[in-house]
């Protein structure tokens, strides 16, 4: 079953500090993921200043905005999809990811149509 680990990082730790993951870090993860057989996809997402947001009002006005620029400690950092037999190994996997040491990994199953 295919599972998408979606990479929320913090911004700064709790002492204004970057996060502590190096991109040692994440190679190693990365590489981990493919030599097991699991890698189906992923994506690390440039820096939040590039990012924007595109709304549509009931009267189909769309209105773009740099940002977001929301109020959070986290920031969407990237993704993988991964193909494994169930939740319990998809939650082993995002456990190793380096991003769930300085900030979470929110597991989804991905919809199989």
């Amino acid at each position: 079953m295919k599972y998408l680990l979606l990479i929320n990082a913090d911004a700064v730790d709790e002492a204004g500090k970057p996060p502590a993951c190096t991109p040692a870090d994440w190679m190693a993860y990365d590489k981990e993921v493919k030599e097991a057989g699991i890698f189906v996809s992923g994506e690390s997402l440039a820096d939040l200043v590039t990012a924007t947001t595109v709304r549509v009002d009931a009267g189909g006005k769309r209105t773009v905005t740099d940002g977001p620029f929301a109020e959070t400690r986290e920031v969407l950092g990237g993704f993988y999809v991964i193909d494994v037999p169930d939740l319990d190994a998809a939650l082993d996997w995002a456990a190793r990811c380096p991003g769930a040491r300085d900030g979470s990994i929110t597991v989804r199953p991905v919809a199989d149509f």
